[in-house]
């Protein structure tokens, strides 16, 4: 007898359904028929809390939830609500998207019927998996974050019925552009099915960004209305140009949020089980957000790694991005990078040799984890972030820092071998335009009085604030971003652009648009500086060429030299010097030198005698007119 909970299985005579609900007093299966409305089936209890039932007659394309009763108690984490219909957690598809209702967070006896308001499971046949291969993706390259929406929505190529879907991201135009940029992986924001937070609809605002998930398995139809297919096609035509797909995943919250939240599917089915409580049964709010999934629980361990073997093998993709990964190693005592979920994925067959990349923060205590993941996993530096942008802010006393940073931030990954991803801008900020226009965050438009978002940006303005017409401010704005984008194409280890960053793309100062689905943060390609642009394709095409650019070995002196602008060995006192803002990293073996002029004056560079091929192989990052 099949045992676990897991998604629905197609038989000689129907389906079997099985959901895990140990606390539940009762359980039914509800199936949804256009003519003959809902149908409620009881299904029996077996061991270890999960529940089953062979529903005879039952074929592809059925629609379904599920409905539990058993105790209330909400301040005892009990929220069994029979009134309340629950999305499978192992249901592969919905037939619409979540739209949130007050309703779905009413207390027990006071909703009425949720059924005509949440998405119905869709039982799907079986697929053939996707032919095992290895990750294209290798560290070194670089991985290009979008939004699936945002990142086609505006494209003038792209048909309109396709824009703003997975399936546009097969466009031969969109795949040009990729390649143009010698992008190793595209990193997808989130595309599993999510609700808005509560507070937006009064607004007049919805959940862009996708990261307050409900299912981790059904994609959301406004992304994908194509379903899984449509992911697989994409994938398809994305590996058939040599790029990868990495997955943007939320596992460290759901959209059900805290105590006042709606009650979509764990938490109507298990919800002492799925999520971490308070010594007084009070949720755990470590991210932020209301709820804290209880990742290292073994059934959430099982749900998790099924939901990630599902994308592997249903669609092919090579790896996995996560959202506030230390959640993943929580455990009792704090984060734990041998804790039981981190040793499954490393050991799961299927996603063994899957790209595995942490950001490695969260709110919670000790939730700043930077170099501490498992050795193989690739982390988000945002020291690497802040440390480029003081620097080329103006700040005093970076050129340590800097060179730490170039080199792969041996401070950080102290093994020899550099598992940073080096990035200055992400979907979660300043976009890099903006970085140079904005000393300050313009976030009125989410309605939360400009208190929400980083208020430390490191940012700059240029002399005005915002968006300026002056000929001189414009072109000072773009020779900071050419010098931030060089700097990052010449840094040891992984790199990550964020969409649109190579041309100029602006949220005219808003740095946290995650409710903004609309021209803030939509991709505007006719406006793009191709300038820019361009710039950006050359340093794509330099990178690739150099092979020492794209290491992931640490540098030391044994591979390097540092001097300065005279071609001298760099001296304890300039290292210590805080007004310090030139530096040239050499490489010893081939002679490419890098010259960094964070100075406000322009400098010639002089190496030394007999470094070889100097002239071809010297790189000048400067933002001062030459």
């Amino acid at each position: 007898m099949t045992t676990g909970a897991g998604a629905p299985q197609l038989t000689e005579r129907g389906a079997l359904f099985r959901v895990h609900a140990p606390d539940a007093h009762a359980l039914w299966l509800c199936l949804f028929d256009p003519l003959a409305g809902e149908t409620r089936l009881p299904m029996q209890r077996e061991a270890d809390g999960v529940w089953q039932l062979a529903a005879p007659g039952i074929g592809a394309g059925a629609r379904y939830g599920l409905r539990a009763d058993g105790p209330y108690d909400p301040p005892a984490g009990l929220w069994f609500d029979p009134d309340k219909l629950l999305l499978d957690p192992y249901a592969t598809a919905i037939d619409r998207p979540f739209t949130y209702d007050p309703a779905l967070a009413a207390p027990r006896g006071e909703a009425g019927d949720t059924a005509p308001l949440l998405p119905k499971g869709v039982v799907e046949a079986p697929r053939p998996h996707v032919a095992a291969r290895s990750p294209l993706f290798t560290p070194g390259g670089l991985l290009y974050e979008l939004h699936v929406r945002g990142f086609t929505m505006c494209h003038p190529e792209v048909a309109p019925a396709q824009r703003g879907t997975i399936a546009a991201l097969g466009h031969p135009a969109v795949i040009a552009h990729l390649k143009a940029l010698q992008v190793s992986a595209v990193e997808l924001m989130p595309i599993n099915a999510w609700i808005d937070e509560r507070h937006l609809g009064p607004l007049g605002l919805t959940n862009y960004w996708g990261y307050n998930p409900v299912s981790w398995f059904a994609i959301d139809p406004r992304l994908a209305p194509g379903g899984m297919a449509e992911l697989r096609d994409a994938v398809s035509a994305l590996h058939d140009a040599g790029i990868g797909v990495i997955l943007d995943m939320v596992y460290n919250h759901n959209g059900e949020g805290d105590c006042h939240g709606p009650t979509l599917s764990l938490r109507g089915l298990d919800p002492r089980g799925a999520f971490r409580h308070a010594a007084d049964g009070s949720l755990i709010n470590d991210t932020g957000t209301g709820n804290s999934i209880a990742c290292n629980a073994p059934t959430m361990r099982a749900l998790i790694l099924a939901s990630l073997r599902h994308f592997v093998q249903q669609a092919g993709v090579d790896g996995f991005r996560f959202d506030l990964g230390p959640a993943l190693g929580r455990m009792d005592h704090g984060f734990d990078p041998r804790a039981p979920l981190l040793e499954e994925m490393r050991a799961d067959p299927v996603l063994a040799d899957r790209i595995m990349i942490a950001e490695p923060w969260d709110i919670g205590p000790g939730g700043y984890q930077l170099g501490q993941f498992p050795g193989g996993w690739l982390e988000w530096n945002d020291r690497y972030r802040d440390d480029m942008r003081r620097f080329w802010r103006g700040d005093a006393g970076m050129i340590g820092a800097v060179a730490t940073r170039l080199a792969g931030s041996s401070d950080i990954f102290p093994n020899g071998r550099s598992r940073t991803v080096n990035f200055l801008a992400a979907h979660d900020g300043f976009t890099l335009a903006d970085l140079t226009a904005y000393e300050e965050r313009h976030n009125q438009a989410n309605g939360e009085q400009n208190r929400d978002g980083h208020g430390e940006n490191y940012s700059w303005n240029n002399g005005i604030e915002g968006a300026s017409d002056d000929p001189a401010i414009r072109a000072a704005r773009c020779r900071d971003a050419k010098a931030l984008l060089a700097t990052l194409f010449c840094s040891r280890g992984t790199i990550m652009l964020s969409a649109g960053d190579e041309f100029g793309r602006s949220q005219r100062g808003n740095n946290n648009a995650y409710a903004q689905d609309n021209a803030f943060s939509w991709i505007d390609w006719d406006g793009r500086s191709t300038e820019l642009e361009r710039y950006v394709f050359a340093l794509a095409a330099l990178r690739a060429d150099e092979t020492d650019l794209h290491g992931t070995d640490i540098l030391t002196d044994d591979d390097v030299e540092w001097l300065d602008e005279a071609g001298n060995l760099l001296t304890v006192a300039q290292w210590e010097d805080p007004g310090r803002r030139r530096l040239v990293l050499r490489y010893r073996v081939s002679g490419l030198a890098i010259c960094l002029n964070g100075a406000s004056d322009p400098c010639r560079f002089r190496l030394p005698h007999g470094a070889a091929d100097v002239a071809a192989r010297t790189i000048v990052v400067s933002r001062p007119e030459r």
